[in-house]
């Protein structure tokens, strides 16, 4: 448990009432315990569990105004939706926690589908739940008016679903120079059982070879209010220093226009939003609708009349902005794990040699570096003096003049295109970002995704099944520190892999 130094009774007033710049707490107010680091100043938690990720910081958890604030939203965020209080006609999850479990990535069915005939075909299936968005557009760049940006593989009873998403894995075994083996896999989908076989009612039939299909599959919801409060000028001075050219990486912002105004893009797999997009999850994920988007997500489609008849009523709104504005708060006040240095006392072998597991995290650090996984993945920035402000304009000055080590410069990169003949371009822009540009992901956490979700895929559409793999997907600005990464000695990658594991 974080230990908090001592705060009069008149301080803590003036944090419930709001604190101004100089109030607001800092670094020196937690105390980081014996083997761990403090990963995300104010709200660090040290908490190795399956709850690593689902934990409120202590600015939350010690002031009643805030942690009310907090346990409400996290209820929203986790209470099933259903068809009598706004879920649906068609969905992709049945709310937050079902795609984000314990605020990290719910397993998804891409990898837990099995196919009647014993294949290696997974997807949406025929009924349930799949924890996964697909994208789909046709190939020159243009959406299906019917459908939308997102294909909604679920529905409510009586109702017909958008399509189901078929997936099968194809392998490709690769050699580390030193000769050990490696595998990779890609995934290939196909949509079927569209609502409306063909576009817009007319004879043109919706052809596989058509489409460009992506998929998501969730992210973890880990530091999301520190990232709400970055400085943005530190973002875009590294998009101005980001050029390596002796390593090919020049990252750059993604700028989009949002709330009727051009921001810089921090949230998403592409940078391509400027908030957490609770509004927008609560509508394109559940079909919730609210007062920034107030239609149905199949307005003008047939499960429109489907919904009416299973009982559904598009009278009003089905979420108030205060009640969205308290799930972005347990957003923002959720705590990051601290880093974990390892044991000073367990063994662990590197090289015919007996180290200790802390020796052997250190050595794996040092090797992030030579790899020049730092000039993307970089471990430390700052966030604003103001800190973060919510949805409906309530201020969270406990996050502001923060030191924090995400492990992420927040900006866009190439890729790459041509691994396995597509490398990690999925064809799909958002906002400046073109298919085979991406945000740099955060790495604070993620040693502990499999404590909290049970499983180890990585990437966008989880086609990594191991860190090892994220890592040998890198093409494009990754190249150079892939490479570099596979040339070391085994002993060196599994101390780099041990290293990502203590974040």
């Amino acid at each position: 448990m974080v230990r908090l130094a001592p705060i009069s009774l008149f301080a803590l007033l003036l944090l419930l009432a709001g604190c101004s710049d100089d109030e607001a707490w800092t670094e020196k107010d937690i105390e980081a315990l014996e083997g761990y680091q403090l990963s995300a100043g104010t709200s660090t938690v040290f908490k190795n569990s399956s709850f690593a990720y689902d934990t409120e910081a202590d600015w939350v958890a010690n002031i009643p105004a805030n942690e009310k604030r907090f346990t409400h939203g996290d209820r929203l965020y986790d209470n099933p939706m259903n068809s009598g209080n706004g879920l649906g006609p068609v969905y992709a999850g049945y709310s937050c926690g079902s795609c984000h479990r314990n605020a990290g990535r719910t397993k998804p069915a891409l990898w837990t589908q099995v196919g009647d005939d014993g294949s290696p075909f997974y997807g949406s299936g025929a009924y349930g739940f799949s924890s996964m968005l697909v994208y789909v557009t046709r190939k020159n760049g243009a959406f299906f008016q019917n459908y939308g940006r997102v294909i909604h593989d679920q529905s409510i009873m009586g109702v017909t679903a958008e399509g189901k998403l078929e997936c099968r894995w194809h392998t490709q075994e690769f050699q580390f120079p030193d000769g050990e083996p490696y595998e990779l896999a890609y995934p290939e989908y196909t949509l079927t059982d569209w609502y409306a076989p063909n576009y817009r009612n007319t004879d043109e039939p919706i052809r596989p070879e058509d489409l460009f299909c992506t998929v998501r599959i969730p992210l973890r919801h880990v530091g999301m209010g520190q990232m709400m409060a970055l400085d943005r000028e530190e973002i875009e001075a590294l998009a101005r220093q980001s050029n390596y050219p002796e390593y090919g990486i020049s990252g750059r912002c993604n700028y989009i226009t949002e709330r009727g105004r051009l921001q810089l893009g921090l949230s998403g797999n592409k940078a391509q939003h400027a908030d957490l997009t609770v509004e927008l999850g609560f509508s394109s994920d559940m079909g919730v609708t609210n007062s920034r988007y107030p239609e149905e997500i199949c307005e003008g489609q047939s499960q429109m009349q489907e919904g009416s008849m299973m009982g559904l009523l598009y009278d009003k709104l089905d979420i108030g902005t205060e009640d969205m504005e308290d799930v972005d708060f347990y957003l923002h006040g959720l705590g990051v794990p601290a880093r974990r240095l390892g044991s000073n006392t367990t063994p662990a072998q590197y090289k015919g040699r007996t180290l200790t597991e802390r020796e052997l995290v250190a050595i794996g650090e040092r090797m992030f570096y030579e790899a020049k996984c730092h000039l993307c993945h970089v471990s430390t920035l700052h966030t604003r003096p103001r800190g973060a402000t919510l949805l409906n304009g309530t201020q969270l000055p406990w996050l502001g003049n923060q030191t924090i080590h995400p492990y992420s410069d927040f900006l866009l990169h190439d890729m790459g295109s041509e691994l396995m003949g597509v490398g990690l371009d999925d064809h799909y822009t958002s906002g400046l970002a073109r298919g085979n540009e991406w945000r740099t992901t955060p790495l604070w956490g993620i040693g502990l995704q499999e404590k909290v979700n049970a499983h180890t895929y990585f990437l966008h559409d989880g086609r990594a099944r191991n860190l090892q793999e994220a890592i040998l997907w890198h093409g494009g600005e990754g190249e150079a520190s892939k490479n570099l990464f596979r040339k070391m000695a085994k002993d060196d990658r599994q101390a780099l892999i041990k290293f990502l594991e203590s974040l």
